[in-house]
């Protein structure tokens, strides 16, 4: 009973705020589903299309009495609405002419002589006249608000025992307008930005004014990750990106090539003429929409638009994606963007029935000017914009500078949070999804976090199975200074080891930050080219439990550090330190790190004691990071990274063995290719200038892992090369699928296809050579040509999982050369 009048209740709350509801099927004569059939009320412009099976919702705060179903090729049907909220309808039309002042396509529209696709190149040649990019100067007002909700809510869940003790919160149930589906509000956040923007100049700058939202309002992180996962789009531009995909634009001329296009109708909307177009993919399994649009017939303007994602696209966790843009006429000719609407929804499964989380950004743009003109330096970026009152905004500012009105489900999200933040069982379920996001477990009482809980165990040929505890300070995510440590208990070797580091923000404007620690512990060496001096870190090659061969090559680590850094321009990162470590191989008998020492009583030392002084520069145009405290995390990763380090090797001072220069050079840059998919690149260059011993010589980065690990040479074992000079390169491309697509057999499989080459050339002078000449290693260099590899991978397996064959190019004649390599991942992906 409770479960009826808890159903009765929403409908009757749903039809209070909607005037008509309809959903349903349409068919054809013989009972097969129609997809994207157009479906609107009668004299409006309100409508939506039908997806892959044929199903529509629709929605309206109006009060209609007819519905328009419509497709090319069939007969126009109107049906009556006898009811506000009509479900399961069913819909079935019959072959024949469509309207009559139109001309009709039926099946593969042709590209020649098609006039929806002779407006659509008219709306192309015309598209750099429209919007803000038709002037010099603009700026405007933008509000967005973010919500999540808990989708296809049914008796079962309601009743389920992990609600126990938080049935009020169904209390803010609602209907989506665009699925028909129950859903429940869990998450909402309001932001108010100021808006300015340089033509001439290409640049543009966005003032986050006011920030709200429920129960989460100093978590910037979380902010962040709505933010970069709803990142602006321009449906004139030839890709969409959004889920780190790119899709193709309806609005494009690449689209012209993806997308069949119908002229389906002409109308009066907003007292301007426009032409219907309605839109759907050619082909199957690509990163495509259908929908349709209507243009202008003065300024071939977009007018309005809708975007649904199609179901057999390649992209994981989203079921479906709805987006809806309005645009309004300035002057009587150009269009402006006044209205963003975006849902996706987030499922493990894709079938209809399977429950999710709805995702929804509006986005309303106000109060538009033109030709403004402001100098350049006001455009500059500042290294951290943090202002704590732009999240303490009262209700005056929300009231005066919310550009849409929240409805009642929204407004009480704010009510229904204050109250669930206040039972235990919530506090548990939200320190629980914590733990596995951070890998920490808060302890407030103390205010520190114990982790990372991942690190706990792992296992090396010198300590045998290792076991790890650690942890940090942890006042907030915007602490101005933190402590970290941790300690860790090999079995075999039956030593402790230990790193602890500290570091202080001692200014915020320009990030000066302070920092030092030190570490013992047993670490492979050489798995990167480009060295580090994080005194936390690990690599997989010194903790994975399943290696190829014997992981034996191992080195105790002594490793004190002191760094000052600074950032004077944003995204550009100023960095000196200095560094001292001894060195010892961890299993003498098996690795020597010995090298020829006239001062040692035998001519032969094994432990090397190193002070270097380091200055690097590193900049990441492009890069978003979120906090504003001594740590920051990056919330994307499609920025270049370019990083240049000079070292420079003293001796003598705290017995320091030797005297050289180290020069280095790193650039990383992930390339998107449209819908191509996505290249990564890394080149790395480098040179020693001075003698030096194994220890310190750059090691070519081999990998005895069965982990695909970007930037290393999976063909390779640890130290089968070193060098003195290197040159190194790394292409890796992901087609994310568009190749697998066009095979029928494999298609629904939705696995993305991975190719990868890279190389590397390096030498090592002869002097080198000699002075490691005591040690067991053969040190070899790839000098004679470029050593190379090449793999193909196969992504999206299960979702999760991703396997590369790795294949050896060159050099195939060295000792125990691996001709073939299996290496694999596991990751969440979009």
């Amino acid at each position: 009973m409770r479960i009826l009048i808890t159903a009765i209740l929403v409908l009757l709350s749903a039809g209070l705020r909607a005037q008509t509801k309809v959903g349903g099927i349409v068919v054809d004569e013989s009972g097969a589903p129609v997809s994207f059939a157009n479906v609107f009320f009668k004299d409006s412009s309100e409508g939506t299309i039908t997806n892959d099976d044929g199903r529509f919702y629709l929605e309206s705060p109006n009060t209609h009495a007819t519905l328009v179903v419509s497709f090319v090729g069939f007969t126009t049907r109107e049906i009556a609405l006898d009811k506000k909220v009509t479900y399961d309808l069913k819909v079935e039309l019959s072959e024949g002419e469509q309207l009559k002042e139109v001309v009709v396509f039926v099946g593969k529209q042709s590209k020649k002589n098609n006039p929806a696709v002779d407006l659509l190149r008219k709306v192309l040649e015309r598209k750099r006249k429209n919007g803000v990019k038709g002037f010099d100067q603009y700026r405007y007002d933008k509000y967005e608000k973010v919500e999540f909700d808990l989708n296809t809510i049914d008796s079962s869940l309601m009743e389920s025992k992990l609600f126990k003790g938080m049935e009020f919160i169904f209390e803010q149930m609602d209907t989506s307008r665009i699925t028909g589906k129950t859903y429940l509000p869990i998450f909402i956040n309001e932001s108010f930005y100021k808006v300015h923007g340089d033509n001439k100049m290409g640049k543009e700058k966005q003032k986050l004014v006011g920030n709200k939202n429920s129960g989460f309002s100093t978590n910037q992180n979380l902010i962040s990750f709505v933010q970069d996962l709803y990142s602006d789009y321009d449906i004139y531009k030839s890709y969409i990106k959004f889920f780190d995909k790119s899709f193709v634009s309806p609005i494009s001329r690449v689209g012209i090539d993806t997308y069949n296009y119908a002229l389906a109708d002409s109308a009066y909307v907003d007292d301007k003429w426009c032409y219907n177009i309605i839109y759907y993919p050619r082909r199957k399994n690509e990163l495509t929409f259908k929908g349709d649009f209507w243009v202008s017939d003065t300024t071939y303007a977009i007018k309005k638009i809708n975007l649904q994602l199609t179901k057999s696209a390649n992209i994981n966790w989203v079921k479906e994606v709805y987006i809806e843009q309005e645009f309004d006429v300035l002057n009587d000719s150009v269009f402006l963007l006044t209205r963003d609407y975006m849902m996706s929804d987030f499922s493990l499964r894709k079938k209809e029935e399977s429950r999710g989380i709805y995702g929804k950004r509006t986005t309303v743009y106000d109060n538009y000017v033109f030709d403004e003109e402001q100098p350049r330096s006001f455009y500059n970026e500042e290294v951290d914009r943090f202002d704590e009152q732009v999240y303490e905004r009262d209700d005056a500012f929300w009231k005066e500078n919310r550009l849409e009105a929240l409805n009642k489900n929204e407004s009480g999200i704010y009510r229904m949070l204050d109250t669930l933040k206040t039972v235990p069982k919530f506090k548990r379920l939200y320190s629980l999804g914590e733990i596995l996001a951070s890998g920490y477990v808060e302890i407030d009482k103390w205010d520190l976090d114990y982790g990372p809980i991942f690190s706990t165990f792992g296992y090396n040929d010198a300590e045998g199975v290792r076991i790890r505890g650690g942890g940090r300070t942890y006042f907030g995510p915007n602490d101005m200074w933190r402590l970290e440590g941790f300690g860790a208990y090999g079995f075999k070797d039956k030593k402790f080891k230990y790193g602890i580091s500290a570091k202080w923000l001692l200014n915020r404007e320009h990030r000066l930050i302070v920092s030092a620690g030190n570490r013992r512990d047993v670490e492979q060496i050489g798995v990167s080219l480009t060295p580090s001096n994080d005194v936390l870190g690990r690599s997989y090659a010194s903790s994975s439990v399943f290696t190829v061969g014997s992981n034996d090559k191992l080195t105790d680590i002594n490793l004190t550090t002191a760094d000052v850094e600074m950032e004077p321009a944003k995204n550009f990162r100023f960095k000196v330190g200095a560094s001292f470590r001894t060195l010892k191989s961890a299993l003498p008998e098996a690795f020597s790190l010995d090298y020829v020492d006239p001062d040692a009583a035998s001519g032969v030392s094994s432990q090397v004691k190193q002070m270097e002084i380091n200055t690097s520069l590193e900049y990441t145009p492009g890069r978003k990071t979120t906090g504003y405290g001594v740590e920051r995390r990056d919330v994307n990763d499609e920025y270049a990274r370019l990083f240049i380090n000079y070292g420079k090797g003293v001796s003598g001072f705290l017995e320091s063995d030797f005297d050289y220069e180290k020069i280095q050079f790193y650039f990383r840059k992930p390339w998107s290719v449209g819908g191509f998919g996505r290249l990564y690149t890394t080149v790395e260059a480098g040179k020693t200038f001075g003698e030096v011993p194994l220890g310190l010589l750059s090691v070519v980065p081999g990998n005895q892992t069965y982990f695909s690990i970007f930037n290393t040479f999976p063909n390779l074992d640890f130290y089968e090369f070193v060098t003195d000079t290197y040159v190194s390169m790394h292409l890796e491309h992901n087609f994310n699928g568009r190749i697998f697509a066009r095979i029928p057999l494999i298609r629904k499989l939705n696995l993305r296809e991975i190719v990868g080459v890279r190389g590397v050339w390096g030498e090592l002078s002869d002097e080198n050579i000699a002075l490691s000449q005591p040690s067991n290693m053969v040190l070899k260099a790839p000098s004679e040509k470029v050593y190379w590899e090449y793999s193909f991978g196969i992504g999206n397996i299960f979702k999760v999982f991703r396997i590369d064959f790795n294949f050896r190019g060159n050099y195939l004649n060295e000792p125990d050369a691996r001709r073939f390599a299996v290496t694999g991942t596991f990751g969440f992906y979009f």
